[in-house]
């Protein structure tokens, strides 16, 4: 009983241990997305200035706001998302921090390229988004307003929808631009394998169309914007399996001739 109960001791405090560290990891992400958030409430104008200015270059001068609060409401959300954007590199950071120390030294190497190349992809796809995927799809959305039959529609899109039309379409494709990552760190754990990759292709086209289908509008133009890089991206990330599955076997052959 006295082994057993030593044993439980034992598997206790590791786990223990790094609840805490995970707390004290949450904390600090906390903190910093708490900061940004202020900075970001107190420039939320001209964030806001410069997420609507694609829906000025579409040709659209008026936005409306339909709630008492809504330009408060306005400003929280612009805020948050600034937040995020600008604590994304503090929460990378502390993730790693928390996954470090139980990786080999080859193991941190492996994966630090992973951990740098996350928030390059992340603005590379919302730099994409911001500057072609939006300005193409409001063009398309906004060609349906005009004379109906001696009736003038008008578009009059809310401050709070054209927010969350523009957050949407930002964070749909940083998210999906980190696929490389997500399917190199999947071959690294063991989960996937190259091979499986290559056969399950065709599965892959298909998903990045309907993802671009539920995640853009619904024209041609905006859901080949985000599908054609996601099936792209899926064939950079068999390119660099590649690479590194050569690596390792180099390596490997290495030690065996060390040995």
């Amino acid at each position: 009983m006295s082994d057993d109960g030593s044993e439980i001791d034992a598997s206790r405090a590791p786990l223990l241990d790094h609840l805490i560290e995970l707390r004290r990891r949450l904390l600090y992400c906390a903190i910093a997305i708490l900061l940004t958030f202020f900075v970001g409430f107190y420039f939320s104008r001209p964030i806001f200035a410069f997420l609507v200015h694609p829906l000025v270059m579409a040709g659209q001068k008026t936005i409306i706001s339909t709630e008492v609060f809504g330009g408060f409401i306005v400003q929280v959300k612009v805020a948050f998302f600034a937040a995020m954007m600008m604590s994304f590199p503090v929460i990378a950071n502390q993730l790693w921090q928390f996954v470090a120390p139980g990786l080999y030294r080859q193991e941190k190497r492996a994966l630090l390229p992973f951990l740098l190349a996350t928030p390059v992809l992340f603005i590379a796809g919302a730099s994409m988004a911001y500057f072609i995927a939006v300005p193409m799809a409001l063009k398309f959305l906004l060609s349906y307003q005009g004379d109906l039959g001696g009736i003038r529609q008008e578009a009059l899109p809310t401050v709070t929808s054209y927010l969350s039309f523009v957050m949407q379409f930002l964070f749909a494709f940083g998210l999906s631009f980190l696929l490389p990552v997500l399917l190199m760190l999947l071959e690294r754990a063991g989960i996937v394998t190259r091979t499986q990759l290559v056969a399950a292709r065709r599965y892959a086209i298909v998903a990045a169309f309907a993802i671009a289908a539920v995640l853009t509008p619904p024209d041609v133009g905006s859901q080949l914007l985000l599908a054609i890089p996601l099936v792209f991206l899926y064939e950079m990330a068999l390119i660099g399996i590649w690479f590194t599955e050569r690596k390792r076997a180099k390596i490997a052959a290495n030690t065996q001739e060390v040995a």
